[in-house]
């Protein structure tokens, strides 16, 4: 049996480089990955926290927050491509300056 801390310690490493991935922001993508990243680390503690409670909850509300990370990177690759073409750049320095 897995101790509930050690959930708890992955989750929040996972959490911690998805901040760092954030903060170093290169381009568009490594941004939307680290926030997938953090989303899962989120998930993984919903599990462990369901797991040790008993109770299926934590279980359920993994699959809204599935839902909408799916509804992210879809509407994020979208917005990705189209800047793409009119900036031939997903480097966020440039696309920040919002001059076209």
């Amino acid at each position: 049996m897995v101790p509930l801390s050690y959930y708890l310690t992955l989750g929040a490493v996972l959490f911690g480089i998805g901040i760092v991935g954030v903060l170093i922001r290169k381009n568009i993508i490594i941004i939307l990955l680290s926030i997938e990243l953090m989303l899962n680390a989120a998930n993984i503690n919903f599990v462990a926290f369901s797991h040790y409670l008993q109770d299926v909850t934590g279980q359920v509300f993994v699959f809204f927050v599935m839902t909408v990370a799916a509804a992210e990177v879809a509407i994020g690759l979208a917005i990705i491509i189209a800047l793409y073409r009119n900036r031939s750049t997903i480097n966020v320095e440039d696309i920040s300056l919002m001059k076209w």
